[in-house]
Protein backbone atom coordinates (compact mmCIF):
# COMPACT_ATOMS: atom_id res chain seq x y z
CA UNK A 1 0.00 0.00 0.00
CA UNK A 2 1.60 3.20 -0.95
CA UNK A 3 1.40 6.56 1.21
CA UNK A 4 -1.08 8.02 -0.94
CA UNK A 5 -3.06 5.43 -0.84
CA UNK A 6 -3.22 5.07 2.98
CA UNK A 7 -3.93 8.81 2.95
CA UNK A 8 -7.02 8.51 0.62
CA UNK A 9 -7.68 5.76 2.98
CA UNK A 10 -7.98 7.94 5.89
CA UNK A 11 -9.55 11.31 4.06
CA UNK A 12 -12.79 8.54 2.74
CA UNK A 13 -12.73 7.39 6.14
CA UNK A 14 -13.06 10.44 8.22
CA UNK A 15 -15.36 11.93 5.33
CA UNK A 16 -17.93 9.03 6.15
CA UNK A 17 -18.48 9.64 9.08
CA UNK A 18 -18.61 13.41 8.86
CA UNK A 19 -21.41 12.77 6.21
CA UNK A 20 -23.18 10.39 8.40
CA UNK A 21 -23.24 12.95 11.49
CA UNK A 22 -24.35 15.85 9.03
CA UNK A 23 -27.08 13.07 7.50
CA UNK A 24 -28.59 12.23 10.76
CA UNK A 25 -30.34 15.96 10.87
CA UNK A 26 -32.17 14.35 8.07
CA UNK A 27 -33.84 12.41 10.67
CA UNK A 28 -35.26 15.34 12.69
CA UNK A 29 -36.96 16.35 10.17
CA UNK A 30 -38.40 12.92 8.15
CA UNK A 31 -38.56 10.58 12.10
CA UNK A 32 -36.28 7.65 9.90
CA UNK A 33 -34.41 5.73 12.13
CA UNK A 34 -30.78 7.46 12.01
CA UNK A 35 -29.42 3.60 12.34
CA UNK A 36 -31.02 3.13 9.01
CA UNK A 37 -29.49 6.34 7.28
CA UNK A 38 -26.14 4.73 8.45
CA UNK A 39 -26.43 1.60 6.72
CA UNK A 40 -28.40 3.43 3.32
CA UNK A 41 -24.84 5.74 2.90
CA UNK A 42 -23.07 2.81 3.33
CA UNK A 43 -24.64 0.68 0.91
CA UNK A 44 -24.37 3.34 -1.46
CA UNK A 45 -20.49 3.61 -1.11
CA UNK A 46 -20.24 -0.08 -1.55
CA UNK A 47 -20.24 -2.13 -4.75
CA UNK A 48 -23.81 -1.44 -6.01
CA UNK A 49 -23.71 2.23 -4.84
CA UNK A 50 -22.74 5.33 -6.49
CA UNK A 51 -19.09 5.38 -5.48
CA UNK A 52 -18.84 1.48 -5.75
CA UNK A 53 -16.44 0.38 -3.13
CA UNK A 54 -15.71 -3.68 -3.14
CA UNK A 55 -15.99 -4.81 0.82
CA UNK A 56 -16.59 -8.52 1.42
CA UNK A 57 -14.26 -9.21 3.99
CA UNK A 58 -16.81 -11.27 6.28
CA UNK A 59 -13.15 -12.06 8.92
CA UNK A 60 -12.49 -7.88 9.81
CA UNK A 61 -16.65 -7.30 9.43
CA UNK A 62 -17.14 -9.81 12.59
CA UNK A 63 -14.03 -8.47 14.01
CA UNK A 64 -14.76 -4.51 13.85
CA UNK A 65 -18.13 -5.40 14.33
CA UNK A 66 -17.77 -7.44 17.71
CA UNK A 67 -16.18 -4.39 18.91
CA UNK A 68 -18.53 -1.50 17.90
CA UNK A 69 -21.20 -3.54 19.61
CA UNK A 70 -19.32 -4.22 23.39
CA UNK A 71 -19.05 -0.15 23.11
CA UNK A 72 -22.59 -0.05 22.60
CA UNK A 73 -23.73 -2.13 24.99
CA UNK A 74 -21.20 -1.18 27.83
CA UNK A 75 -22.82 2.28 26.80
CA UNK A 76 -26.20 1.26 27.15
CA UNK A 77 -25.21 -0.19 30.52
CA UNK A 78 -23.89 3.34 31.61
CA UNK A 79 -27.04 4.89 31.26
CA UNK A 80 -29.29 1.80 32.88
CA UNK A 81 -30.28 3.65 36.42
CA UNK A 82 -30.59 0.89 39.27
CA UNK A 83 -33.88 2.19 40.18
CA UNK A 84 -35.32 0.92 37.22
CA UNK A 85 -34.89 -2.53 38.25
CA UNK A 86 -37.86 -2.24 40.49
CA UNK A 87 -40.48 -2.92 37.68
CA UNK A 88 -38.31 -3.99 34.50
CA UNK A 89 -35.58 -6.34 35.52
CA UNK A 90 -37.43 -9.39 36.03
CA UNK A 91 -39.53 -8.95 32.85
CA UNK A 92 -36.93 -7.90 31.21
CA UNK A 93 -34.67 -10.83 31.85
CA UNK A 94 -37.76 -13.04 31.33
CA UNK A 95 -37.59 -11.07 27.39
CA UNK A 96 -34.24 -11.62 27.41
CA UNK A 97 -34.27 -15.54 28.02
CA UNK A 98 -37.81 -17.09 27.32
CA UNK A 99 -38.90 -13.99 24.72
CA UNK A 100 -35.77 -14.35 22.71
CA UNK A 101 -36.09 -18.07 22.66
CA UNK A 102 -39.94 -18.41 21.62
CA UNK A 103 -39.17 -15.83 18.84
CA UNK A 104 -36.28 -18.02 17.44
CA UNK A 105 -39.38 -21.09 17.82
CA UNK A 106 -41.44 -19.57 15.91
CA UNK A 107 -39.82 -17.61 13.36
CA UNK A 108 -37.29 -20.61 12.57
CA UNK A 109 -39.98 -22.58 11.98
CA UNK A 110 -41.58 -20.30 9.21
CA UNK A 111 -38.08 -20.26 7.86
CA UNK A 112 -38.38 -23.81 7.35
CA UNK A 113 -41.76 -24.25 5.61
CA UNK A 114 -40.99 -21.02 3.38
CA UNK A 115 -37.23 -21.47 2.32
CA UNK A 116 -37.43 -25.26 2.24
CA UNK A 117 -34.63 -26.15 4.35
CA UNK A 118 -34.65 -28.74 7.31
CA UNK A 119 -35.63 -27.87 10.40
CA UNK A 120 -32.19 -27.12 11.92
CA UNK A 121 -31.50 -24.44 8.94
CA UNK A 122 -34.61 -22.41 9.59
CA UNK A 123 -34.30 -22.73 13.88
CA UNK A 124 -30.91 -21.22 12.76
CA UNK A 125 -32.30 -18.45 11.28
CA UNK A 126 -34.77 -17.39 13.78
CA UNK A 127 -32.11 -17.69 16.22
CA UNK A 128 -29.76 -15.33 14.13
CA UNK A 129 -33.01 -12.57 13.87
CA UNK A 130 -34.19 -13.49 17.78
CA UNK A 131 -32.68 -11.05 19.78
CA UNK A 132 -33.43 -7.16 19.53
CA UNK A 133 -30.69 -5.13 19.08
CA UNK A 134 -29.28 -2.75 21.36
CA UNK A 135 -27.51 -0.09 19.17
CA UNK A 136 -31.30 0.21 17.48
CA UNK A 137 -33.25 0.38 20.65
CA UNK A 138 -30.84 2.38 22.89
CA UNK A 139 -30.74 4.71 19.66
CA UNK A 140 -34.25 5.64 18.59
CA UNK A 141 -35.78 5.61 22.05
CA UNK A 142 -33.27 8.34 23.37
CA UNK A 143 -32.94 9.72 19.74
CA UNK A 144 -37.14 9.83 18.94
CA UNK A 145 -37.75 13.28 21.15
CA UNK A 146 -40.21 11.71 23.70
CA UNK A 147 -40.32 9.89 27.21
CA UNK A 148 -41.83 6.76 27.83
CA UNK A 149 -43.16 5.32 31.00
CA UNK A 150 -40.39 3.90 33.15
CA UNK A 151 -41.76 0.77 33.19
CA UNK A 152 -41.87 0.34 29.21
CA UNK A 153 -38.71 2.13 28.59
CA UNK A 154 -36.70 0.39 30.96
CA UNK A 155 -38.03 -3.18 30.30
CA UNK A 156 -37.10 -2.89 26.50
CA UNK A 157 -33.31 -0.98 27.33
CA UNK A 158 -32.62 -3.84 29.55
CA UNK A 159 -33.91 -6.31 27.26
CA UNK A 160 -32.23 -5.04 24.48
CA UNK A 161 -28.79 -5.02 26.26
CA UNK A 162 -29.46 -8.52 28.15
CA UNK A 163 -30.43 -10.35 25.15
CA UNK A 164 -27.91 -10.94 22.71
CA UNK A 165 -26.15 -13.73 24.87
CA UNK A 166 -29.45 -16.10 23.94
CA UNK A 167 -29.08 -15.21 20.36
CA UNK A 168 -25.63 -16.03 20.59
CA UNK A 169 -26.13 -18.78 22.75
CA UNK A 170 -29.12 -20.18 19.83
CA UNK A 171 -26.95 -19.49 17.07
CA UNK A 172 -23.48 -21.31 18.26
CA UNK A 173 -25.58 -23.92 19.42
CA UNK A 174 -26.96 -24.27 15.73
CA UNK A 175 -24.06 -24.03 13.86
CA UNK A 176 -22.29 -26.66 15.79
CA UNK A 177 -25.21 -29.17 15.85
CA UNK A 178 -25.31 -28.57 12.11
CA UNK A 179 -21.61 -29.38 11.67
CA UNK A 180 -21.92 -32.72 14.54
CA UNK A 181 -23.68 -36.10 13.08
CA UNK A 182 -26.41 -37.28 15.16
CA UNK A 183 -23.94 -38.85 17.49
CA UNK A 184 -26.26 -38.33 20.57
CA UNK A 185 -23.60 -35.93 21.71
CA UNK A 186 -26.39 -32.92 21.17
CA UNK A 187 -27.82 -32.69 24.11
CA UNK A 188 -24.45 -32.12 26.29
CA UNK A 189 -23.28 -29.67 23.68
CA UNK A 190 -26.10 -27.61 24.11
CA UNK A 191 -26.35 -27.78 27.56
CA UNK A 192 -22.06 -27.17 28.22
CA UNK A 193 -22.86 -23.95 25.67
CA UNK A 194 -25.37 -22.66 27.73
CA UNK A 195 -23.45 -22.64 30.86
CA UNK A 196 -20.10 -21.56 29.75
CA UNK A 197 -21.78 -18.72 27.85
CA UNK A 198 -24.38 -17.37 30.82
CA UNK A 199 -21.77 -18.61 33.83
CA UNK A 200 -19.04 -16.60 32.97
CA UNK A 201 -20.68 -13.61 31.47
CA UNK A 202 -22.58 -13.20 34.73
CA UNK A 203 -19.63 -14.27 36.77
CA UNK A 204 -17.17 -12.04 35.22
CA UNK A 205 -19.61 -9.07 34.57
CA UNK A 206 -20.21 -8.60 38.05
CA UNK A 207 -16.69 -9.12 39.65
CA UNK A 208 -15.11 -7.46 36.87
CA UNK A 209 -17.63 -4.71 37.06
CA UNK A 210 -16.60 -4.03 41.26
CA UNK A 211 -12.74 -4.45 40.53
CA UNK A 212 -13.18 -1.65 37.49
CA UNK A 213 -15.11 0.82 40.10
CA UNK A 214 -12.37 -0.07 42.71
CA UNK A 215 -9.64 1.11 40.31
CA UNK A 216 -11.62 4.07 39.35
CA UNK A 217 -11.95 5.00 42.94
CA UNK A 218 -8.48 4.42 43.99
CA UNK A 219 -5.82 5.19 41.20
CA UNK A 220 -4.73 8.85 41.30
CA UNK A 221 -5.09 9.72 37.46
CA UNK A 222 -4.84 12.93 35.17
CA UNK A 223 -8.86 13.58 35.08
CA UNK A 224 -8.10 12.77 30.97
CA UNK A 225 -7.53 9.42 32.25
CA UNK A 226 -10.61 7.85 33.54
CA UNK A 227 -13.12 7.50 31.02
CA UNK A 228 -10.22 5.71 28.79
CA UNK A 229 -10.00 3.51 32.11
CA UNK A 230 -13.46 2.74 32.24
CA UNK A 231 -13.60 2.08 27.86
CA UNK A 232 -10.33 -0.08 28.47
CA UNK A 233 -10.82 -1.81 31.53
CA UNK A 234 -14.42 -3.17 30.54
CA UNK A 235 -13.26 -4.06 26.47
CA UNK A 236 -10.66 -6.16 28.22
CA UNK A 237 -12.72 -8.34 30.41
CA UNK A 238 -15.22 -8.05 27.52
CA UNK A 239 -11.88 -9.94 25.25
CA UNK A 240 -10.91 -12.10 28.01
CA UNK A 241 -14.19 -13.85 28.26
CA UNK A 242 -14.87 -14.02 24.92
CA UNK A 243 -11.51 -16.03 24.63
CA UNK A 244 -13.00 -18.45 27.56
CA UNK A 245 -16.02 -18.52 25.73
CA UNK A 246 -18.39 -16.71 28.00
CA UNK A 247 -20.88 -14.28 26.92
CA UNK A 248 -19.06 -10.74 26.70
CA UNK A 249 -21.84 -8.80 25.53
CA UNK A 250 -23.73 -10.00 29.10
CA UNK A 251 -20.81 -9.00 30.91
CA UNK A 252 -20.00 -6.46 29.58
CA UNK A 253 -23.76 -4.83 29.95
CA UNK A 254 -23.15 -6.02 33.30
CA UNK A 255 -20.12 -3.76 33.93
CA UNK A 256 -21.47 -0.52 32.29
CA UNK A 257 -24.55 -0.95 34.38
CA UNK A 258 -21.96 -1.24 37.75
CA UNK A 259 -19.95 1.64 36.47
CA UNK A 260 -22.81 3.76 35.75
CA UNK A 261 -24.47 3.35 39.19
CA UNK A 262 -21.78 3.70 41.53
CA UNK A 263 -20.13 7.40 42.44
CA UNK A 264 -17.27 7.64 40.75
CA UNK A 265 -14.39 10.39 40.08
CA UNK A 266 -15.40 12.21 36.91
CA UNK A 267 -18.28 9.89 36.40
CA UNK A 268 -20.07 12.82 34.15
CA UNK A 269 -16.45 12.75 31.73
CA UNK A 270 -17.16 9.07 31.94
CA UNK A 271 -20.51 9.18 30.54
CA UNK A 272 -19.91 11.60 28.20
CA UNK A 273 -16.76 9.96 26.86
CA UNK A 274 -19.00 6.47 26.52
CA UNK A 275 -21.89 8.21 24.57
CA UNK A 276 -19.37 9.92 21.93
CA UNK A 277 -17.71 6.47 21.78
CA UNK A 278 -20.74 4.62 21.10
CA UNK A 279 -22.02 6.95 18.58
CA UNK A 280 -18.93 6.78 16.64
CA UNK A 281 -19.16 3.33 16.65
CA UNK A 282 -22.65 2.85 15.39
CA UNK A 283 -21.42 5.08 12.46
CA UNK A 284 -18.60 2.69 11.43
CA UNK A 285 -20.61 -0.33 12.38
CA UNK A 286 -23.82 0.33 10.16
CA UNK A 287 -21.43 2.07 7.37
CA UNK A 288 -19.43 -1.10 7.31
CA UNK A 289 -22.67 -3.21 7.01
CA UNK A 290 -24.02 -1.66 4.09
CA UNK A 291 -20.92 -1.73 2.54
CA UNK A 292 -20.68 -5.38 3.00
CA UNK A 293 -23.91 -6.29 1.23
CA UNK A 294 -24.68 -5.97 -2.27
CA UNK A 295 -28.15 -4.47 -3.19
CA UNK A 296 -28.58 -6.56 -6.53
CA UNK A 297 -28.20 -9.60 -4.91
CA UNK A 298 -31.24 -8.89 -2.59
CA UNK A 299 -33.57 -9.05 -5.77
CA UNK A 300 -34.35 -12.97 -5.72
CA UNK A 301 -34.91 -13.02 -1.89
CA UNK A 302 -37.38 -10.61 -1.94
CA UNK A 303 -40.60 -13.11 -1.48
CA UNK A 304 -38.76 -14.86 1.22
CA UNK A 305 -37.30 -11.93 3.07
CA UNK A 306 -40.51 -10.14 3.48
CA UNK A 307 -42.45 -13.26 4.50
CA UNK A 308 -39.67 -13.58 7.11
CA UNK A 309 -39.91 -10.35 8.57
CA UNK A 310 -43.95 -10.54 8.55
CA UNK A 311 -43.80 -13.32 10.88
CA UNK A 312 -41.17 -12.41 12.84
CA UNK A 313 -42.90 -8.73 13.19
CA UNK A 314 -46.48 -9.38 13.42
CA UNK A 315 -46.73 -12.87 15.02
CA UNK A 316 -43.41 -14.28 16.75
CA UNK A 317 -42.51 -11.28 18.58
CA UNK A 318 -46.08 -10.35 19.45
CA UNK A 319 -46.98 -14.02 20.44
CA UNK A 320 -43.17 -14.10 22.79
CA UNK A 321 -43.97 -10.72 24.70
CA UNK A 322 -47.20 -11.40 25.61
CA UNK A 323 -46.15 -15.02 27.26
CA UNK A 324 -42.61 -13.15 28.89
CA UNK A 325 -45.08 -10.67 30.45
CA UNK A 326 -48.09 -12.71 31.27
CA UNK A 327 -47.23 -13.66 34.98
CA UNK A 328 -46.28 -9.52 35.29
CA UNK A 329 -49.44 -7.85 34.29
CA UNK A 330 -48.37 -5.34 31.92
CA UNK A 331 -51.16 -2.97 30.21
CA UNK A 332 -51.87 -4.08 27.30
CA UNK A 333 -51.02 -1.03 25.89
CA UNK A 334 -47.23 -1.19 26.73
CA UNK A 335 -47.39 -4.98 25.89
CA UNK A 336 -48.06 -4.36 22.23
CA UNK A 337 -45.43 -1.06 22.71
CA UNK A 338 -43.03 -3.97 23.37
CA UNK A 339 -43.79 -5.84 20.83
CA UNK A 340 -43.87 -3.18 18.52
CA UNK A 341 -40.46 -2.38 19.57
CA UNK A 342 -38.56 -5.59 18.52
CA UNK A 343 -36.02 -3.58 16.47
CA UNK A 344 -33.51 -6.07 14.60
CA UNK A 345 -30.08 -4.37 13.54
CA UNK A 346 -26.69 -5.12 13.95
CA UNK A 347 -26.78 -8.25 15.61
CA UNK A 348 -28.17 -10.36 13.71
CA UNK A 349 -25.96 -9.45 10.42
CA UNK A 350 -22.90 -9.98 12.90
CA UNK A 351 -24.33 -13.55 14.21
CA UNK A 352 -25.65 -14.24 10.13
CA UNK A 353 -21.47 -14.07 9.95
CA UNK A 354 -20.80 -17.05 12.18
CA UNK A 355 -22.23 -20.13 9.66
CA UNK A 356 -19.79 -18.25 7.13
CA UNK A 357 -16.91 -18.75 9.88
CA UNK A 358 -17.67 -22.38 10.38
CA UNK A 359 -17.64 -23.02 6.92
CA UNK A 360 -21.42 -24.18 6.61
CA UNK A 361 -23.30 -24.09 3.04
CA UNK A 362 -25.58 -21.26 1.85
CA UNK A 363 -24.13 -18.75 3.98
CA UNK A 364 -24.04 -16.02 1.37
CA UNK A 365 -27.74 -16.80 1.54
CA UNK A 366 -28.09 -16.20 4.99
CA UNK A 367 -26.52 -12.93 5.71
CA UNK A 368 -28.10 -11.48 2.70
CA UNK A 369 -31.47 -13.04 3.82
CA UNK A 370 -30.63 -11.40 7.91
CA UNK A 371 -30.02 -8.28 6.02
CA UNK A 372 -33.16 -7.75 4.46
CA UNK A 373 -35.08 -8.64 7.37
CA UNK A 374 -33.27 -6.39 9.46
CA UNK A 375 -33.67 -3.34 6.65
CA UNK A 376 -37.58 -4.20 6.89
CA UNK A 377 -37.58 -3.76 10.97
CA UNK A 378 -35.74 -0.82 10.57
CA UNK A 379 -38.08 1.05 8.30
CA UNK A 380 -41.30 -0.47 9.22
CA UNK A 381 -40.89 -0.38 12.81
CA UNK A 382 -37.98 1.90 13.49
CA UNK A 383 -40.08 4.75 11.63
CA UNK A 384 -43.54 4.35 13.14
CA UNK A 385 -42.03 4.43 17.16
CA UNK A 386 -42.90 7.37 17.39
CA UNK A 387 -46.85 7.53 16.34
CA UNK A 388 -47.36 3.70 17.98
CA UNK A 389 -45.86 5.32 21.56
CA UNK A 390 -49.01 8.75 21.00
CA UNK A 391 -51.39 6.09 19.38
CA UNK A 392 -51.47 3.95 22.54
CA UNK A 393 -50.72 6.68 25.28
CA UNK A 394 -47.87 5.15 27.00
CA UNK A 395 -45.60 8.44 26.26
CA UNK A 396 -45.19 11.21 29.47
CA UNK A 397 -45.18 14.62 28.65
CA UNK A 398 -41.52 16.01 28.41
CA UNK A 399 -39.86 16.80 31.20
CA UNK A 400 -37.77 19.63 32.23
CA UNK A 401 -34.18 19.64 30.64
CA UNK A 402 -31.45 19.31 32.83
CA UNK A 403 -29.25 22.89 33.10
CA UNK A 404 -26.12 22.37 32.40
CA UNK A 405 -23.86 22.38 35.60
CA UNK A 406 -20.07 22.27 36.98
CA UNK A 407 -18.59 19.53 39.11
CA UNK A 408 -15.66 18.87 40.58
CA UNK A 409 -14.24 15.28 42.23
CA UNK A 410 -12.82 15.63 45.40
CA UNK A 411 -10.45 12.80 46.10
CA UNK A 412 -10.40 12.76 49.93
CA UNK A 413 -13.82 12.53 50.46
CA UNK A 414 -15.22 9.59 49.06
CA UNK A 415 -18.10 9.62 46.75
CA UNK A 416 -18.25 13.88 46.92
CA UNK A 417 -18.37 16.31 44.35
CA UNK A 418 -19.03 20.10 44.53
CA UNK A 419 -21.06 20.80 42.11
CA UNK A 420 -22.14 24.16 41.06
CA UNK A 421 -25.83 25.18 39.57
CA UNK A 422 -26.73 28.32 37.80
CA UNK A 423 -30.31 29.51 38.72
CA UNK A 424 -32.47 29.91 35.20
CA UNK A 425 -35.68 31.59 34.28
CA UNK A 426 -38.73 29.38 34.81
CA UNK A 427 -37.18 26.99 37.32
CA UNK A 428 -38.35 26.19 41.22
CA UNK A 429 -34.89 27.67 42.18
CA UNK A 430 -36.27 30.92 40.93
CA UNK A 431 -37.47 33.66 43.89
CA UNK A 432 -36.75 30.59 46.85
CA UNK A 433 -35.23 30.64 49.85
CA UNK A 434 -31.93 28.79 50.14
CA UNK A 435 -33.67 27.20 53.01
CA UNK A 436 -36.52 26.38 51.15
CA UNK A 437 -33.62 23.86 48.83
CA UNK A 438 -34.70 20.28 48.96
CA UNK A 439 -32.68 18.60 51.80
CA UNK A 440 -30.56 15.60 50.76
CA UNK A 441 -29.11 13.37 52.59
CA UNK A 442 -25.07 13.82 52.70
CA UNK A 443 -25.54 17.24 51.14
CA UNK A 444 -24.84 20.56 52.03
CA UNK A 445 -25.08 24.12 50.47
CA UNK A 446 -21.80 25.42 50.34
CA UNK A 447 -22.60 29.50 49.10
CA UNK A 448 -24.13 31.29 46.52
CA UNK A 449 -22.33 33.02 44.06
CA UNK A 450 -23.86 36.72 42.68
CA UNK A 451 -22.42 38.83 39.47
CA UNK A 452 -18.93 37.02 41.12
CA UNK A 453 -19.14 37.81 44.71
CA UNK A 454 -19.54 35.03 46.94
CA UNK A 455 -22.79 35.98 49.76
CA UNK A 456 -22.57 35.54 53.24
CA UNK A 457 -25.68 34.44 55.41
CA UNK A 458 -26.85 32.22 52.65
CA UNK A 459 -29.30 30.57 54.73
CA UNK A 460 -31.87 33.57 54.18
CA UNK A 461 -30.91 34.47 50.89
CA UNK A 462 -33.29 34.41 48.07
CA UNK A 463 -32.41 33.24 45.11
CA UNK A 464 -31.96 35.37 41.85
CA UNK A 465 -31.95 34.87 38.16
CA UNK A 466 -28.60 34.22 37.30
CA UNK A 467 -27.22 33.29 40.98
CA UNK A 468 -24.61 30.38 41.09
CA UNK A 469 -25.79 27.57 44.18
CA UNK A 470 -22.77 25.50 44.89
CA UNK A 471 -23.47 22.07 46.59
CA UNK A 472 -21.10 19.74 48.22
CA UNK A 473 -23.06 16.12 47.61
CA UNK A 474 -22.57 12.85 46.25
CA UNK A 475 -23.71 12.46 42.49
CA UNK A 476 -26.94 10.97 43.51
CA UNK A 477 -28.00 14.00 43.97
CA UNK A 478 -27.89 15.04 40.44
CA UNK A 479 -31.46 13.89 39.59
CA UNK A 480 -32.97 15.90 42.52
CA UNK A 481 -30.71 18.79 41.69
CA UNK A 482 -31.60 18.51 38.68
CA UNK A 483 -34.92 18.80 38.87
CA UNK A 484 -34.89 21.95 40.81
CA UNK A 485 -32.89 24.23 38.69
CA UNK A 486 -34.31 23.04 35.36
CA UNK A 487 -35.82 25.67 33.33
CA UNK A 488 -39.57 24.91 32.30
CA UNK A 489 -41.07 26.07 29.08
CA UNK A 490 -44.59 27.62 29.36
CA UNK A 491 -45.18 25.27 26.23
CA UNK A 492 -44.05 21.86 28.45
CA UNK A 493 -45.96 23.11 31.67
CA UNK A 494 -49.23 23.17 29.28
CA UNK A 495 -48.58 19.77 28.24
CA UNK A 496 -47.85 18.92 31.87
CA UNK A 497 -50.89 20.39 33.08
CA UNK A 498 -53.00 18.30 30.62
CA UNK A 499 -51.81 15.27 31.15
CA UNK A 500 -51.43 14.87 34.67
CA UNK A 501 -54.61 17.24 35.28
CA UNK A 502 -55.14 20.06 37.22
CA UNK A 503 -55.46 19.13 40.13
CA UNK A 504 -53.35 17.28 42.50
CA UNK A 505 -54.25 14.85 45.13
CA UNK A 506 -52.47 13.52 48.49
CA UNK A 507 -52.06 9.69 47.90
CA UNK A 508 -53.87 9.18 51.49
CA UNK A 509 -57.29 10.71 50.71
CA UNK A 510 -59.77 8.33 50.54
CA UNK A 511 -61.82 7.16 47.35
CA UNK A 512 -65.22 7.88 49.37
CA UNK A 513 -64.19 11.54 49.58
CA UNK A 514 -63.38 11.76 45.79
CA UNK A 515 -66.62 9.86 45.14
CA UNK A 516 -68.68 12.21 46.83
CA UNK A 517 -67.09 15.33 45.65
CA UNK A 518 -67.45 14.72 41.86
CA UNK A 519 -71.08 12.97 42.57
CA UNK A 520 -70.48 9.16 41.69
CA UNK A 521 -71.62 5.85 43.15
CA UNK A 522 -68.64 4.16 44.62
CA UNK A 523 -68.74 0.27 45.89
CA UNK A 524 -68.80 0.04 49.53
CA UNK A 525 -66.05 -1.98 49.21
CA UNK A 526 -63.55 0.71 48.39
CA UNK A 527 -65.32 3.35 50.96
CA UNK A 528 -61.65 3.32 52.67
CA UNK A 529 -59.28 3.00 50.50
CA UNK A 530 -56.91 5.54 50.01
CA UNK A 531 -55.88 6.51 46.54
CA UNK A 532 -52.20 4.88 46.84
CA UNK A 533 -53.70 1.37 47.98
CA UNK A 534 -56.33 1.68 45.30
CA UNK A 535 -53.24 2.75 42.23
CA UNK A 536 -50.39 -0.08 43.66
CA UNK A 537 -53.30 -3.00 43.69
CA UNK A 538 -54.25 -2.06 39.81
CA UNK A 539 -50.68 -1.86 39.34
CA UNK A 540 -49.61 -5.15 41.40
CA UNK A 541 -47.59 -3.39 43.98
CA UNK A 542 -45.26 -1.30 40.84
CA UNK A 543 -47.30 1.65 39.81
CA UNK A 544 -44.71 4.09 37.59
CA UNK A 545 -45.52 7.69 37.44
CA UNK A 546 -48.07 8.33 34.44
CA UNK A 547 -50.07 4.92 35.36
CA UNK A 548 -53.63 6.22 35.25
CA UNK A 549 -57.05 4.45 36.69
CA UNK A 550 -60.73 5.11 35.65
CA UNK A 551 -62.78 5.58 38.82
CA UNK A 552 -66.71 7.04 38.58
CA UNK A 553 -66.23 10.42 36.47
CA UNK A 554 -62.71 10.98 37.19
CA UNK A 555 -59.13 9.42 36.11
CA UNK A 556 -56.38 9.03 39.00
CA UNK A 557 -52.76 9.62 37.16
CA UNK A 558 -49.92 9.31 39.18
CA UNK A 559 -47.89 12.16 39.12
CA UNK A 560 -44.54 11.33 41.46
CA UNK A 561 -43.22 8.86 42.83
CA UNK A 562 -40.15 8.83 45.81
CA UNK A 563 -38.58 6.11 47.23
CA UNK A 564 -40.99 3.09 45.97
CA UNK A 565 -44.15 5.73 47.29
CA UNK A 566 -46.00 7.80 45.59
CA UNK A 567 -46.43 11.07 46.54
CA UNK A 568 -48.54 12.68 44.31
CA UNK A 569 -51.65 11.83 42.49
CA UNK A 570 -53.18 13.92 39.31
CA UNK A 571 -56.92 14.06 38.81
CA UNK A 572 -58.87 14.56 35.40
CA UNK A 573 -62.29 14.92 34.87
CA UNK A 574 -63.13 11.96 32.08
CA UNK A 575 -64.47 14.77 29.83
CA UNK A 576 -61.15 16.05 29.68
CA UNK A 577 -59.29 12.72 29.16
Amino acid sequence: MTVELTYLYIFAAASLALISVVASLFTRYTGAPILLVFLVIGMLVGEDGIIGVKFDDFNIAFLLGHIALAIIIFDGGLGTRKDTFRVSLKPALTLATFGVLATAAITGYAAHLILNVTLLEGLLIGAIVGSTDAAAVFGLIRNAGFELKERTGATLEIESGSNDPMAIFLTITLVQLLQLSDDGSQGWTIANELFRQMGLGLAIGFAGGYLLVELLKRLQLPSSSYPLLALAGAMSLFGLIMMWGGSGFLAIFIIGVIVGNKPLPYSSDIHSFSDGFAWLSQIGMFLMLGMLVTPSDLLPITIPAVSIAFVLIFIARPIAVWFSLLPFHFPWREQVFIGWCGLRGAVPIILALFPYLAGLGNTQTYFELVFFVVLISLVLQGWTIAPVAKWLQIELPPTAKVPEYLHLPIHDEVGKELLVYPVLAGSRAVDSTVMSLPNIEGSQIVGVIRRGVLLSNVKEQELEYDDRVMFLATSSARPVLGRVFAPAAQSAKLEISSFFGEFALHPAAKLSDIAMLYGFNLDKAFAEVTVEKYIVTQFHGKPVVGDHVKLGSVKLIVREIKDDQIVSVGLKLKSES
